[in-house]
């Protein structure tokens, strides 16, 4: 055996795809940490430096982001998974390097940002790792996951300890090119798994009543009647006709945000994907909870400009909720929260 680790200051941060600009943005406006651009392709990759701030693809290490963060509010939206517990590594042969992997746990997955087939040969020596599209609905898996990149051909960066239990933090679902009215359907099916994974609340279900706010086309709907569930949909225009003719979907031509819960009654989802910026939607999010009519919501937190990071924070002081960044968002958030107990069991 020929390998030595040296523990590490600080976190590093793997960007979602072409989000690295975000998470720079992110750490400079809400945590105040002054980070480097990220080099252009084509750039000579920068050599390790574990007191130096740095890029390694899309993989930021900081080492002055403080390892006792919170890794449920206090780690950055943008970032997919963070490398919570780095240390770097250097090793003699693939079998050193596989070996330092395996003795501290079982789950490894690989990002690489330089191509290196040594990388591969490294995964090849670990536990199988399947990366394959998951179809929904799915279980998250319940071990632990590491990360590991190869730094240059003798040294890595890993963390044993991760912000999620997925490979390189990231779902993607094999898509139904066929059926939903829009590829919008691929955000709420991330968004329940999350909801599922987070709060430990089942999938809407047969009997469950779900309210679908700003509706149209009808990609959130259709998934919530996959499901089984009756789906309640609000927007100014109607849904494709396939959902217009279900009898388990009721349409009102209507603003869904001018609709309280008094009016509407008890649902056990409120879902929406609507056009509305945090100013807005914060206080519509706040009557629902309030009101003790729901006791799951889901909604899309559209951006414009630049972000006010303490505006954002108002939504995760909610007890039991969420904002994540989502493999299937853009430039948007996810708001995720959850009173507990299904409404059927009441």
């Amino acid at each position: 055996m020929s390998y030595s680790t040296e523990s590490l200051q600080g976190c590093a941060f793997l960007a979602f795809p072409e989000m690295a600009e975000r998470l720079r943005e992110e750490l400079e406006g809400r945590f105040g940490l002054a980070t480097p651009p990220q080099p252009q392709e084509g750039s000579p990759h920068a050599s390790f430096e574990p007191n130096r701030t740095n890029w390694y693809g899309d993989l930021l290490y900081c080492p002055s982001f403080p390892q006792t963060a919170d890794a449920v509010t206090e780690i950055p939206y943008w970032a997919r998974t963070v490398l919570l517990r780095p240390f770097h590594a250097r090793f003699d042969s693939i079998g050193d390097a596989a070996k330092a992997l395996q003795g501290i746990q079982r789950n490894w997955a690989s990002y690489q940002y330089q191509g290196w087939r040594r990388a591969e040969y490294i995964q090849e020596k670990l536990p199988f790792l399947s990366t394959k599209t998951r179809t929904f609905p799915f279980e998250f898996p319940t071990t632990p996951m590491g990360i590991f990149t190869l730094l240059d051909s003798n040294t890595m960066l890993a963390s044993a300890a991760t912000s999620s239990d997925l490979p390189l933090g990231k779902i993607e679902f094999r898509e139904d090119h066929k059926n939903p009215p829009s590829r919008a359907y691929l955000k709420l099916q991330e968004s329940l798994t999350l909801a599922h994974h987070f709060f430990h609340v089942p999938f809407p279900q047969e009997g469950q009543r779900c309210f679908d706010a700003g509706a149209c086309p009808g990609g959130w709907t259709w998934v919530l009647r996959e499901l089984g569930a009756d789906v309640f949909a609000v927007d100014r225009t109607e849904l494709v006709p396939k959902l217009m003719n279900d009898r388990h979907v009721t349409f009102r031509m209507h603003d869904a945000f001018t609709l309280t819960p008094q009016e509407l009654g008890a649902f056990d989802w409120v879902v929406s994907d609507v056009i509305c910026y945090p100013e807005r939607l914060l206080p519509w999010i706040r009557s629902w909870v309030d009101s003790g009519l729901t006791h799951n919501m889901i909604c899309t937190i559209k951006l414009q400009g630049t972000v006010d990071w303490r505006q954002l924070a108002q939504f995760t002081e909610l007890p039991n909720s969420r904002v994540v960044h989502l493999n299937y968002n853009k430039h948007e958030l996810t708001f995720l929260w959850s009173r507990g107990t299904s409404l059927r069991s009441e």
